[in-house]
């Protein structure tokens, strides 16, 4: 086997990627890593120095490839499977690219602000910075429930990229914002992703690690 992950199940990044593995069955051995083993971390960061997961190792290639995005771009690129997550059309491609990049920002990282928020000591918390973070999402949310009222996937008519992005981003910002009855559109968008094969098998991967998730 190839294709070596170095992950985290409870990670939305990570499941970003495990999406887009599952929905061509690519084989890969996944090294869950866990930062707070002294072990398992310094490991890692003789992978990845910059110490944040996923990060794909190709064995036969002998190449080191980090960040979600980048990961499933080199899957099609060099372990192409049947289900193509980016379109051969440039113009299709870019929309693609706008939207996985829309999910990641506009709504991964400000879920992200909030959770972590919740992780500081006592007395560091950043009110205004979780302020800022829920304003962003609230108008990520205006958009893509208007962009999803005529639409099945959210770039192009098939399931790809931007959905594999899309899937848990939105599942974790519902947790910290929930999208709400003025966002039909995107909840019924929401429900589709969760119906998907692939990320239900991701999301109940990572089960067993939720208790973690704080909040």
């Amino acid at each position: 086997m190839s294709l070596v992950v170095y992950l985290h199940p409870l990670a939305s990044f990570c499941m970003k990627v495990l999406i887009a593995l599952y929905e061509n069955d690519t084989p890969f051995e996944p090294r869950i890593v866990d930062l707070g083993d002294a072990g398992s971390r310094k490991h890692f960061l003789e992978v990845w120095p910059i110490g944040r997961f996923p990060v794909l190792f190709d064995t036969l290639r002998e190449k080191t490839v980090p960040e979600s995005t980048i990961i499933i771009e080199y899957l099609a690129q060099h372990h192409p499977g049947r289900t193509p997550l980016l379109p051969d059309d440039a113009d299709a491609a870019l929309e693609a690219r706008l939207w996985d990049r829309f999910c990641d920002h506009y709504v991964d990282v400000p879920m992200q602000k909030i959770v972590t928020d919740k992780l500081r000591p006592a007395g560091c918390s950043d009110a205004h910075g979780v302020a800022q973070a829920r304003a962003l999402l609230q108008t990520a949310y205006g958009v893509l429930d208007a962009r999803m009222a005529t639409r099945t996937w959210i770039a192009g008519d098939r399931f790809g990229l931007a959905d594999c992005a899309a899937a848990p981003a939105l599942f974790y910002a519902d947790k910290v914002q929930p999208l709400g009855a003025a966002h039909a559109h995107l909840t019924a968008y929401f429900e589709r992703l969760l119906q998907r094969p692939s990320f239900a098998r991701v999301l109940q991967e990572a089960q067993p690690y939720f208790a973690q998730f704080p909040g």
